[in-house]
């Protein structure tokens, strides 16, 4: 074969792009395969105890008992798909479809994938709410805590410390946990950073240096990177000074500014916020409200699924993307809260309060059903929850996201690794190379989500275990072509 050039020759012309191709990998190492909670409970710091966790999963199960006492009732209350269509609660065939469901819900699956999807969904549901019903909580010294006396804020930054630590002691605490500062503007920066060092200083000293897995600070209303900067030089000093390993302390940064999207000089500003963080950030959160209100939207419009929030949350995707940094949405601020409430002693509500009652809490589910659908469905696994009843359409909507679409993704992965790496056709969608990590990706954020268990992923999408594990599509493909 005749060639003009030496390898020498190619090897020094492509030095420099050697160098940026590394470069480049290493700012865009793509997605970690770590578990990625699928929300963050947001809770005044005054408020936060060891055992919140707990306490909150017990009002989760009492407000579904109380509003949603079987599967039926929930299904239609959050409007899942073909809902409308299931017996009532109280008709005579939903006992016989619950039994049925018990004994042998492949069978009705076959039949009546609706009723099982549904039946699925609340017993996963209400197991979650039993064994982990919170996975990621912020302590909030922010907007969920608001300003305070400095004394008062010094004792509840120590107080969270202290509070976190029993967490760690009686292994109680979520598996993602942190604390919301904040802002670094002028009016509150100073205020700011002592309460971070009272929390951290204190959490420290009672642990004997040890933080909580997964301990993330989290900075609001950032404008500018230096802001960032600060707190990365922060965390600096305060490894070095507190006898921390560098790189312990980790950070999130809340995009809630139209500045922090675009900056005075009309360039791009995310990308230069994740380069202040010096390899600190782990995730980036959208604030609804704060972002809708900078934008001048009037509070009757500021919602999740505004046109405003779906640009701001796009550009943190394009900016972000193959990052490995996480994107979470904003929260769902209609909380759902009966309206009449039952005081001990006093009268017992009438049929037509329990009935509102009923009505203003499925409504409220239903629109946060709807939001976390409109989140999932661009690619924002992860969201804010405000209120404890909120857990169960938190999970209802991520488990009804990955199990609608089981199958399907299920047969084309399937098709795809035994085709190793041809195209192959199934309904009407057509697959190409490129599409084999995305689909090894939703299997394993269904598994993380708890929409599904390993066993379940193993058997529909056809990979051994091992497989799965790799969280790579290429290295299955290499090692199978191998064989």
């Amino acid at each position: 074969m005749t060639t003009s050039l030496s390898p020498d020759q190619i090897r020094n012309l492509s030095a420099t792009l050697q160098q940026a191709n590394h470069d480049f990998a290493g700012k865009y190492p793509g997605e970690s395969g770590r578990r990625q909670p699928v929300h963050t409970v947001y809770g005044g710091a005054h408020l936060f105890k060891a055992d919140s966790k707990t306490r909150l999963g017990e009002l989760a199960l009492r407000s579904l008992d109380q509003f949603a006492p079987d599967f039926l009732t929930f299904a239609k209350a959050i409007g899942l798909a073909g809902a409308d269509k299931l017996p009532e609660s109280s008709s005579v065939g939903a006992s016989d479809l619950a039994a049925a469901l018990e004994t042998n819900p492949d069978a009705v699956k076959e039949v009546d994938s609706v009723a099982w999807l549904a039946h699925t969904i609340y017993a996963r549901v209400n197991e979650k709410l039993r064994r982990e019903p919170v996975e990621d909580f912020r302590i909030d010294y922010e907007d969920g805590y608001g300003n305070r006396p400095d004394a008062e804020e010094d004792g509840h930054a120590a107080q969270g410390a202290l509070e976190v630590a029993v967490g760690m002691e009686q292994n109680s605490l979520p598996p993602f946990i942190g604390i919301r500062i904040k802002p670094f503007n002028e009016e509150l920066r100073d205020r700011s950073v002592r309460t971070l060092d009272i929390f951290i200083s204190t959490l420290v000293e009672k642990t004997g240096g040890t933080l909580p897995a997964n301990f993330v600070v989290t900075l609001p209303k950032i404008t500018i990177p230096e802001q960032v900067t600060l707190l990365s030089d922060l965390f600096d000093q305060m490894e070095k000074q507190m006898g921390l390993v560098a790189g312990t302390l980790r950070m999130e940064m809340m995009i809630e500014t139209t500045q922090s999207i675009i900056n005075s000089a009309g360039a791009i500003n995310l990308p230069l916020l994740l380069a202040a963080a010096r390899g600190r950030c782990v995730a980036a959160h959208f604030g609804t409200y704060d972002y809708t209100a900078s934008c001048s939207i009037t509070a009757a419009h500021q919602h999740m699924m505004h046109p405003a929030c779906d640009f701001a949350k796009h550009m943190m995707q394009v900016s972000f993307a193959g990052s490995g940094i996480w994107l979470s949405d904003g929260a769902t601020n209609i909380m759902p809260v009966a309206p009449h409430r039952f005081v001990e002693g006093g009268p017992s509500l009438t049929a037509k309060q329990i009935a509102e009652n009923q009505l203003v809490v499925h409504r409220a589910w239903k629109l946060h059903y709807d939001h976390i659908q409109h989140s999932l469905t661009n690619a924002f696994y992860q969201g804010w929850d405000l209120h404890p009843a909120q857990l169960p359409t938190r999970y209802a909507a991520v488990y009804s996201f990955f199990l609608e679409s089981l199958d399907a993704a299920s047969e084309r992965l399937r098709n795809f690794v035994e085709k190793a790496a041809k195209a192959t056709l199934v309904g009407d969608i057509f697959d190409d190379a490129a599409t084999g990590q995305g689909l090894l990706n939703y299997f394993l954020r269904a598994m993380n989500s708890g929409a599904i268990t390993e066993a379940e992923a193993l058997r529909l999408s056809g990979l051994s275990r091992e497989e799965l594990r790799t969280g790579s599509f290429v290295k299955i493909l290499k090692n199978r072509q191998q064989l």
